[in-house]
């Protein structure tokens, strides 16, 4: 992708599933790269699987105290930083009837608030170096219902409606885009499956897979790159097709 080379790349969740493939594509392209993550064991499998990474850095992007004190480490490491793929997330499967207030409070937390407090704090730093890319993971569920998952739905048409505005008010210096993947073969989405789930909804989907994280890391790529240069505000759905067709295609 024309000009990645040596831009300065931070991947929150970056220690698994879409953030750390992300991690692993823009080192390909020859970016500089930290990632962030609160889960310690991860970072450190990240960092040794990427030794070329600039930092591993540990943040609960739900406290921001912790996301301003691990930016500023990532901007003393690599000089400044670029690009943000903001991708930190959690989802957990229950009926809505289910839901405690611990369990909504947790899930918006870290999927909104979190994706908020990064996004903002990386703007007022791009907005000062007069160029950036903000590149929020959304989902097909925060634009289509889905059962089970109420709170991350919720959570994730917050970041799409984030996204435009900060499109808005950020342009033309800074562009913010939104990644809407449909299902994932991610950890977190596995953990979710047993085999006869996991074949179920690959029979709903159009494509008849999941999609894998690196494919995800393309699009984050094209998006970060000067190929993308026009594009900001936008929300680039990839699901295999899965929501292309509604309840009469499924």
């Amino acid at each position: 992708m024309r000009g990645l080379k040596s831009k300065t790349v931070l991947v929150t969740g970056g220690a698994s599933g879409i953030g750390a493939a992300s991690a692993e594509r823009f080192l390909e392209e020859g970016a500089k790269v930290c990632v962030l993550d609160s889960n310690p064991k991860g970072l450190a499998e990240i960092q040794e699987k990427l030794p070329a990474l600039s930092g591993a850095l540990p943040a609960d992007v739900s406290n921001l105290q912790q996301v301003e004190t691990a930016l500023a480490e990532a901007v003393r490491r690599m000089g400044s930083v670029e690009v943000l793929i903001n991708n930190a997330g959690i989802s957990i499967r229950h009926p809505f009837l289910k839901i405690t207030k611990e369990e909504w409070e947790r899930v918006l937390a870290v999927n909104l608030t979190g994706n908020f407090y990064v996004a903002q704090s990386a703007a007022r730093h791009m907005i000062e170096l007069g160029r950036g890319v903000i590149l929020n993971t959304a989902s097909t569920n925060g634009l289509m219902g889905y059962p089970f998952y109420a709170d991350y739905n919720a959570s994730k048409a917050g970041v799409i409606e984030l996204t435009r505005s900060m499109a808005l008010e950020l342009a033309p210096k800074v562009r913010v885009n939104a990644v809407a993947p449909g299902y994932v073969l991610t950890p977190m989405q596995g953990a979710e499956y047993t085999e006869e789930m996991l074949a179920e909804v690959n029979s709903k989907i159009p494509m008849k897979r999941h999609a894998e994280p690196k494919e995800i890391a393309g699009l984050f790529a094209f998006l970060a790159s000067d190929e993308a240069a026009y594009i900001t505000g936008q929300v680039i759905v990839i699901d295999g097709g899965e929501i292309a067709g509604g309840l009469a295609s499924r």
